[in-house]
């Protein structure tokens, strides 16, 4: 299916961007990270890569033309697709509505710059304002997990500023200004609401006392009182130091340098107990990411030294903690596990759950597994299977593909499975677009290529979007039965055990089986018992013949 590219908002303030140069041709093939274009923003010339891979079909905005934000850059897909109803529905605006918005849009500057002169005075000649960006589609707000300038630091045109986590991943913020980094505005382990003041850049020496620091964002803060966040630099050197020490991963090596070291690769060193001074980076500057702290094999010491310090680790092992003592380990809450907690809450208490558990023989499906697998370079898994099985069911029970909005019930004619993958700070949701129509090794090397990025944190917003059915496993984890939140809008989600060998009937004889608990959790506003049974009964067919799904 073709995906429509549009022109990104790079720059907090770019309202349009010019293609400088196209990189790709229409008709040239495109891989997933190529670039695409050079594209200029009211601050610099970036390159724009592809999140998609497929056929360059169609160019929105010529070189050297302008495009306001949102407008089609392009669109790809596969060959010879037909995109016309695409082109057509692009959104370019006519010369007469590009005017009005412009001359809407230099209102709203107007009136802002007013209310911003009324609340926080004028804003010095030369110094710049940053927000927090929203770097994701359903950001509310953003953490900064570590700054890489500091207060008082010379900042360049491209140098990265700090390291934001939204709801779907830790990126990095680039600075579009160049001068001296005169305020922090959200400190380390804050979060705040997008278009919060975030920093500020400016000639060295301005006074930016007077300006409002509270950026139309309310900031959530750490510390006893807004006057002590104020307090000296030094302060709160020797307080993000303290920190690091305590964490056991130091943000300075041992020869005083500051390491600069992602958010993930700090959390993993810690984890495994690794100095972030023995470690070389391969980002860029220097920068110590996953990989490093992945391919660490640790620093070889003197033989003595070990013995030496045998003792020490032993004791370090195991501290002494008097009888009676209550202690907690407190850690703030992600982004994306604050996005989680919200949703299925809502999702749990709006939607009314019941739940349909049915048992089935897995024989048929082991032998055909293990005679599909007998083919080179194929690799299919039970839960292909499963979502397989379950694509082609919600074709003959529409019904379980619906959605509730109140007024009405939508029933969706595209099938589109969301499967559940466990990342490190919880649980995304990356989906297969139009499920039912691919085979059974389609849908594992799918499903392998997004869960290894949705593990890497490289998936994108689109990836996870627009499921009507959603399918979770935890049958690695040796878990023979359990109930799932619906993900909304979805009416439905199938909770998929482990296989479990066990004495069964058949043919009136007492034999060892293998069977596979499923559970389907519905949403009664829009599926009644009836469906929800007859739904799993044309599943339990599937699994149990699985010959019939290659018809």
């Amino acid at each position: 299916m073709a995906e429509v590219i549009k022109m990104p908002r790079l720059s907090d303030t770019m309202e349009e961007g010019t293609v400088a140069k196209w990189l790709k041709k229409k008709g040239d093939k495109v891989e997933e990270g190529d670039i695409l274009a050079e594209i200029e923003t009211d601050k610099a010339t970036m390159e724009f890569e592809s999140f998609y891979e497929g056929t360059l079909l169609h160019i929105g905005v010529e070189e050297g033309d302008g495009a306001p934000v949102d407008a089609l850059l392009a669109i790809i897909g596969e060959e010879d697709e037909d995109i016309s109803d695409l082109i057509k529905g692009g959104g370019d605006d006519s010369a007469d509505k590009k005017e009005d918005k412009k001359e809407e849009e230099s209102k709203k500057e107007e009136s802002s710059e007013e209310e911003g002169d009324d609340e926080g005075g004028e804003i010095p000649e030369g110094v710049e304002i940053i927000k927090m960006p929203r770097l994701s589609d359903t950001m509310e707000e953003g953490t900064v997990a570590s700054w890489l300038k500091q207060e008082g630091d010379k900042v360049e045109e491209g140098d990265i500023l700090a390291e934001i986590e939204t709801d779907k991943a830790t990126m990095e913020f680039e600075s579009f200004y160049e001068g001296t980094l005169l305020k922090i505005g959200i400190q380390e382990g804050e979060s705040a609401k997008v278009d919060s003041l975030l920093a500020i850049i400016g000639p060295e020496g301005t006074d930016v006392s007077k300006i409002d620091t509270t950026g139309g964002g309310s900031k959530k803060k750490t510390s006893d009182s807004a006057k002590d966040k104020q307090t000296d630099t030094s302060k709160d050197s020797d307080k993000e130091d303290a920190e690091e020490k305590k964490s056991g991963s130091q943000s300075q090596g041992k020869d005083g340098e500051r390491i600069f070291a992602s958010p993930l690769a700090k959390k993993m060193a810690e984890d495994k107990g690794i100095d972030l001074s023995d470690v070389k980076g391969s980002g860029e500057n220097g920068r110590i990411v996953k990989k490093d702290i992945e391919d660490f094999k640790g620093v070889e010491k003197p033989a003595e030294a070990k013995k030496d310090t045998a003792a020490e680790t032993t004791a370090a092992a195991q501290p002494y903690v008097p009888a009676g003592e209550e202690s907690f380990d407190e850690r703030k809450n992600s982004q994306m596990r604050k996005v989680i907690a919200k949703r299925l809450g809502e999702s749990k208490f709006t939607a009314p759950h019941y739940y349909l558990t049915i048992e089935v023989d897995m024989a048929n499906a082991m032998a055909s597994r293990k005679h599909i697998n007998e083919m080179p370079d194929v690799k299919v898994s039970f839960n292909d299977m499963v979502i397989k099985a379950s694509a082609m069911a919600l074709r003959k029970h529409p019904q379980v593909n619906s959605q509730w909005t109140g007024d009405t019930t939508k029933i969706a004619k595209h099938i589109h499975m969301g499967v559940a993958v466990a990342v490190e700070e919880g649980l995304v949701v990356p989906v297969l677009k139009f499920a039912d129509q691919m085979s059974l090794t389609q849908i594992g090397s799918n499903v392998k290529d997004l869960a290894g990025k949705a593990r890497n944190k490289k998936i994108q917003p689109s990836d996870m979007e627009g499921s009507t059915f959603t399918v979770s496993n935890l049958g690695m984890f040796g878990i023979v039965e359990f109930t799932s939140i619906i993900n909304q809008p979805n009416s439905a989600i199938l909770s998929v055990g482990t296989i479990v060998e066990k004495p069964v009937v058949r043919n009136g004889e007492i034999v060892v089986g293998n069977t596979m608990k499923l559970t389907l959790a519905c949403d009664h506003r829009t599926v009644d018992g009836a469906t929800g049974a007859a739904f799993l009964q044309t599943l339990k067919t599937y699994l149990e013949s699985p010959v019939t799904m290659l018809a």
